[in-house]
């Protein structure tokens, strides 16, 4: 399955929703992605032309396997996933193959990824943190370097038990196989690269 395009902007019913929850947000997106159709691009037609993105998010949604970008209330595409092997529910610990829950920021671009291209993510955030500490998998000392660099911006511990290096990349095959990572097509991940920056927010949803 490759991504679908959707052109213009949702519907005035549909901005009002996503202005009023997150929950509504995912229901706009996917009536938009329903009412648009497959784009050439999704049926293996001519190569999806090159976007322009001022206030780019993503919002993915594991238990349908897409992840939405969007430039403020606009959908501009939907691209199919993969995620980690053990895909329900939260990210826990190191090596337990769940793709995280929650919100997260782009915090790492690497273009020489062996899986085509990488975005990192903030991950472990504050409520894994909380979590972890409470059923001891870190230290005091761990989670208060986590929440430092999680209010400077900066990268949290890729290193400890609660897992790290979780992120966006390419390399995608149709099934749930990532270590906790969401991957795309490389074609997809291609553009996905180009359009996000250090800092644009990125919501995983159940």
């Amino acid at each position: 399955m490759t991504g679908t395009t959707t052109k213009g902007r949702l519907d005035h019913r549909a901005r009002a929703q996503t202005a009023a929850s997150a929950a509504a947000l995912v229901t706009a997106v996917s009536m938009a992605v329903a009412i648009g159709g497959a784009s050439r691009w999704a049926s293996g037609g001519d190569p999806a032309p090159v976007i322009s993105v001022t206030a780019p998010h993503v919002v993915v949604i594991k238990s349908k396997r897409v992840l939405h970008l969007l430039d403020g209330d606009r959908l501009l595409r939907t691209y199919s996933i993969d995620l980690g092997n053990a895909p329900v529910g939260p990210k826990r610990r190191l090596g337990d193959g769940r793709t995280p829950i929650g919100r997260f920021r782009v915090i790492a671009k690497n273009a020489d990824s062996p899986y085509s291209r990488f975005i990192g993510l903030d991950y472990p955030d504050i409520a894994a943190t909380e979590w972890g500490l409470a059923n001891g998998l870190i230290s005091h000392g761990e989670a208060a370097s986590i929440r430092l660099a999680l209010a400077t911006g900066g990268c949290p511990s890729w290193s400890t038990a609660l897992g790290g290096g979780i992120g966006i990349h390419g390399r995608r095959v149709g099934r749930d196989w990532t270590g906790g990572c969401i991957a795309l097509a490389d074609e997809h991940m291609e553009e996905l690269f180009k359009v996000l920056r250090i800092g644009d927010p990125v919501e995983i949803l159940p």
